[in-house]
């Protein structure tokens, strides 16, 4: 186990940055196409292809799942990653044609000290493609893909990973690109809010305080420093369990309890916050004749590895020039 998305057999991740824009890709590509759906909790999403994933529509399967930066010109990488599986012969079929299935989401990371002055020639088609070219079981975490850019209320964001392998056998993955309106910490603390829900030291193992901060029933956020707009977190589950469209929805659902166990506040009205759920389709469950009790403890999972996650992206950011705000590896050490 890599403790990461890509313990699910048949996952691939690919990261592309460009620090002088700090900002960057990263892909999800399965070994086959795989189902999949969504659950938008977010105030201000923005998406490409996220309706077909509702279970009452009619594609069933994904060739691949984008996050980006860049806000809505992000929205460019899926077609630079769906002219790369085209010219590959994937996609849904359409008589002779083929259509490659590119759902995406975007975070905004316009005002995080980036050089956005890329004149009539948007990067993130070019950048689509570098990070599908770099899929690999192995990726980086924290300043890497889609997180190089990501920022929270008082530290930098990035990009996070976790996994676990469930009694079942089942085993299920989070990938995140946390750029919250919020916090992952408690107030000015190193503690993250994730704390019991950590494995092995993953994000510091520094637990819970003893004593709660002063002062964090009043939760910080970049409206502290007039950064509006400047939010959301994106996020894909993936497992091999055998799930509908449906089931899938329900597992993003659930997932969604990761991010409000993680950031405080989340799921606001400047948010994005969105969940992907895609399924391998490997695995069946443990007992037929009772798969919702499986379903139940898969979800409950999906939002631990959220957790774990989200304080894995931020506990993995590192500091590049001209940064706005500092890591917690800067402010905390290790």
């Amino acid at each position: 186990m890599r403790n990461l998305i890509t313990d699910v057999p048949g996952l691939s991740v690919g990261n592309a940055s460009n620090e002088a824009l700090k900002s960057g890709v990263t892909v999800l590509v399965p070994d086959a196409p795989a189902r999949a759906s969504i659950a938008i909790h977010g105030g201000a999403p923005g998406t490409r292809e996220a309706a077909l994933l509702d279970p009452r529509f009619t594609v069933d399967a994904v060739d691949a799942l984008v996050l980006a930066g860049g806000s809505a010109f992000g929205l460019d990488a899926a077609s630079g990653v769906q002219m790369a599986l085209a010219a590959e012969g994937r996609g849904f079929a359409v008589g002779s044609a083929r259509v490659p299935i590119v759902p995406s989401a975007i975070l905004f990371d316009l005002l995080n000290g980036g050089d956005k002055a890329w004149g009539d020639v948007n990067p993130y088609g070019a950048l689509g493609r570098e990070a599908l070219a770099a899929a690999a079981r192995d990726f980086a975490l924290g300043s890497h893909g889609a997180g190089t850019g990501a920022t929270t209320a008082n530290l930098k964001g990035g990009l996070g990973s976790a996994s676990v392998r469930l009694d079942s056998g089942a085993t299920i993955g989070a990938l995140v690109a946390v750029n919250a309106l919020g916090s992952a910490t408690m107030g000015e603390s190193p503690h993250f809010w994730a704390a019991p829900f950590e494995k092995n030291g993953e994000f510091g193992g520094r637990g819970w305080p003893h004593l709660m901060p002063e002062g964090i029933d009043r939760p910080r956020t970049k409206l502290d420093a007039l950064k509006d707009g400047a939010n959301t977190t994106i996020a894909i589950v993936a497992t091999d369990m055998d799930l509908t469209k449906a089931e899938l929805q329900r597992l993003a659902v659930m997932a969604h309890d990761g991010f409000a166990r993680a950031l405080w506040p989340a799921h606001t009205a400047l948010d994005g916050d969105l969940v992907f759920a895609l399924s391998t389709a490997a695995r069946k469950p443990a007992d037929p004749t009772d798969p919702l009790a499986e379903n139940v403890a898969l979800g409950a999972a999906s939002a631990a590895v959220m957790s774990r996650a989200i304080a894995r992206a931020i506990h993995a950011a590192e500091a590049r020039p001209g940064d706005t705000l500092p890591t917690w590896q800067a402010r905390f050490g290790t």
